[in-house]
């Protein structure tokens, strides 16, 4: 029963809950960059190339096709998939961490007093718990 239990820990942790989810939803967005490039970008690049994508640079050579306007989509598909992956998900952590960074390095404004081990303004003389006074903070390097 204990490593049934232990599995069972495994897949109902936080961690791997949201591994899934994360995985769902880019397999989600790949599947729609897929078909925005597959059904709006294809059909656009040729159409001001006046040719069919599909076909667009493919070369023979010793009965080999190397369909280069596939790889050329799969391409934009990357490029795209990398820039939705940026501005949805890379660049708001990035903020969301200098913010926490720049929380973390914020001057205190409080202290503890000695006495009652109230938090009290940096800035107090004396307690406004117990009324006892503080000694003075040393000036700042």
């Amino acid at each position: 029963m204990g490593v049934l239990a232990d599995f069972k820990a495994f897949l109902t942790k936080a961690d791997f809950i949201a591994l899934a989810v994360a995985v769902v939803v880019g397999l989600a967005t790949v599947a729609l960059v897929n078909s925005v490039v597959t059904n709006l970008i294809n059909p656009a690049i040729g159409a001001i190339a006046k040719t069919n994508f599909d076909d667009l640079g493919n070369v023979t050579i010793n009965n080999s096709t190397f369909h280069l306007g596939a790889l050329l989509g799969a391409v934009i598909n990357f490029l795209i998939i990398l820039v939705v992956v940026f501005f949805l998900f890379v660049y708001p952590y990035s903020l969301y961490q200098k913010r926490q960074q720049a929380r973390q390095a914020a001057k205190p404004t409080t202290r503890e007093c000695p006495e009652c081990l109230s938090m009290v303004p940096i800035a107090a003389k004396r307690c406004s718990f117990c009324g006892q006074p503080l000694e003075p903070l040393p000036a700042p390097k």
